[in-house]
């Protein structure tokens, strides 16, 4: 469902009084908003959402033990070897890359099943919610992918909700960063690392439309620096 974008102002304005409220440092009077006025939001199509989730939630099983073969399998018999990225693939397969970096993405699962109605809030003081895993796929169970998906009864947020908490992790990404920089206490248990997973997937998930807008980009090329 393509919408209007909200009124980027006002969203900004929303975000940077969050970050008042948590006592954070407030970005540059220049910082870009993420959208312009006219602009139009979407969020990516359910199975594609549903797809990234499953991946990332079997990445993090490998992290923990799952063995190769079994990973492969399921991937697989779900037909979704094709939304694995090939850093993802290696990692499944063999073991190789950065497996501190794997392990992050559980705050960015956290973020797409948000996106996804799966998890309530996604509040950037506290980690990720335990029973989480309780709305995953059941790999030990023997869940299988279809099964799962018809378990979730997934309910996406309206794309302007989720273009809003888009911009409010955009300011905190900053903010957290500029936090540790100069030592600064944070507001809760969350970290940097974790506020830039949780931007990451809400990059990917949030779909913006209008002339200063590229296509989305792939899971891998969603762009951070700024």
């Amino acid at each position: 469902m393509r919408v209007p974008a909200p009124d980027p102002r006002a969203v900004r304005e929303a975000s940077l009084d969050e970050l008042s409220r948590l006592g954070l440092p407030l970005p540059p009077p220049q910082f870009p908003l993420v959208w312009e006025p006219g602009d139009e939001i979407e969020l990516r199509p359910t199975a594609e959402l549903e797809a990234r989730i499953a991946v990332l939630h079997l990445i993090l099983a490998r992290c923990f033990g799952m063995p190769a073969q079994a990973a492969m399998s399921w991937l697989l018999e779900s037909h979704l070897v094709d939304t694995v990225t090939p850093p993802e693939w290696q990692f499944v397969v063999g073991g190789k890359g950065d497996h501190r970096s794997f392990v992050l993405h559980h705050d960015a699962l956290f973020s797409l099943a948000w996106v996804l109605g799966l998890a309530k809030e996604l509040d950037p003081t506290v980690p990720v919610d335990e029973r989480l895993v309780e709305r995953m796929p059941n790999f030990v169970g023997g869940e299988t992918y279809p099964q799962w998906r018809a378990r979730i009864l997934a309910a996406p947020q309206h794309p302007a909700d989720a273009a809003a908490l888009l911009d409010l992790h955009y300011c905190l990404d900053w903010a957290y960063l500029e936090s540790e920089r100069t030592g600064r206490p944070l507001p809760g248990l969350v970290d940097a690392n974790a506020i830039g997973q949780r931007r990451w997937a809400l990059e990917w998930a949030v779909v913006l439309r209008g002339p200063y807008h590229d296509e989305p980009p792939g899971w891998e090329e969603v762009d951070l620096s700024t």
